[in-house]
């Protein structure tokens, strides 16, 4: 190939996939030049539309990209979405289009972690596709173009296996291979597909990769007035002796029930108090319904457990400051130690999860709502709406 520029635009959808485009887009262009054609200058351009976490359809997602967004024929466009996507009822890793020179990523489908490589890899994967071919003769010409270059492990630690990049022989990778496929049933807007062979493993991948496009983690901070409020009212009862006597009468198998009860009724309280559990209508998928409803469960008994070990802590610290040992041993009427702190604090956090926690707002409505996929979508469809008032509102 001529020495020549060859520019990739990668699309992604606002949030979690716009993060990890921008780890790795200053690094694409040398990854691109080692995998694919040294003699290309490659350049990467970084668009962010909604367009791209609007509608689970990757028909008309590429159309659509296509549309509004490719400018020139030689332009490679990759599509980034948080969405999850399914061809003949498998998970979708990827596709894409030789002819248009465009792809789509869907990042569930690559699990939970390590994200960035496996989107890194992808990317190359798609680029080499579209660029290369994505003929069994064009991969195998990929793969052996790479043998000078690469002799078990690349650069990055990514490696060419029959033509494929995206496949890994780690780990989960061994039991939930990513497959490569050539559609030989007349698609002619798809020259080469990812998916996941398993439906069992395949929903286990995408529903971890849901969680983590989630970012549980994120909504945190949202559970601050509720962590105040329930370590208030659980330092009234810490002073107590009843607790003391109650805690220590305590089997394990209790208190670990207790903490579960707590734990799943602030989830369900959340989920039932913010309207997040997503209800059949005409326009929904019930498989998707059902996957956006697991995740958004799993992603808040993720935050959630996050608040439980934080107030655990601090109650531990409390209990240790305000309970002296020989009090506590006086009230008690038996021998104790300090693992009856421990135990205490246990159990003071999950009765102030359940009375002070339950009967609170949360600090920002926002970061929960947007921690789910419903309510994102509606979010990027008003978004889309928006902008096509705009486009009307020009024309005329």
């Amino acid at each position: 190939m001529s020495s020549s520029t060859c520019k990739v635009k990668l699309i992604t959808a606002p949030g979690f996939a716009t993060d990890v485009t921008n780890e790795i887009k200053n690094e694409l262009p040398s990854l691109l030049s080692y995998y694919v054609d040294d003699q290309c200058h490659w350049e990467i351009e970084h668009v962010i539309d909604p367009l791209t976490g609007s509608t689970g359809n990757t028909r008309e997602i590429l159309e659509a990209i296509l549309k509004s967004i490719k400018e020139d024929q030689n332009d490679y466009l990759i599509c980034l979405t948080d969405l999850p996507l399914f061809h003949n009822s498998k998970v979708v890793v990827s596709e894409a289009y030789e002819e248009e020179n465009i792809a789509i990523i869907s990042m569930p489908g690559l699990g939970s972690t390590p994200m960035v490589k496996r989107v890194r890899a992808s990317i190359i994967q798609l680029v080499s596709e579209m660029y290369l071919g994505s003929s069994d003769e064009d991969r195998k010409k990929a793969e052996r173009r790479l043998k000078d270059k690469i002799k078990d492990v690349g650069k990055n630690g990514l490696k060419m296996v029959d033509g494929n990049i995206i496949a890994g022989k780690k780990g989960f990778e061994k039991l939930s291979p990513i497959r490569r496929e050539v559609p030989h049933n007349g698609e002619k807007t798809i020259d080469v597909r990812f998916t996941i062979p398993s439906k069992f493993l395949g929903g286990l991948r995408i529903l971890t990769g849901m969680v983590r496009a989630n970012r549980p983690w994120r909504t945190f901070p949202s559970f601050i007035k509720v962590l105040v409020v329930a370590f208030a009212t659980g330092s009234y009862a810490v002073v107590f002796p009843s607790l003391w006597n109650l805690t220590n009468e305590y089997d394990i198998w209790r208190m670990v029930l207790l903490s579960f009860v707590s734990i799943f009724a602030m989830v369900i309280w959340i989920i039932a108090a913010h309207r997040l559990w997503e209800k059949p209508n005409n326009e929904s998928n019930n498989l998707k319904r059902m996957l956006y409803n697991i995740a958004t469960f799993f992603t808040l008994l993720i935050s959630v457990v996050l608040f439980y070990v934080n107030l655990f802590i601090l109650f531990l610290f409390a209990v240790f400051m305000i309970i002296p040992l020989s009090m506590l041993e006086n009230k008690v009427g038996s021998a104790v130690s300090y693992a009856n702190y421990f135990y205490i604090a246990w159990t003071v956090t999950s009765f102030a999860t359940i009375i002070g926690a339950l009967g609170t707002a949360l600090e920002s409505e926002e970061t929960i709502l947007t921690a789910t996929y419903g309510y994102r979508q509606r979010q990027r469809y008003e978004q889309l709406k928006e902008k096509e008032e705009e486009k009307e509102t020009q024309n005329t």
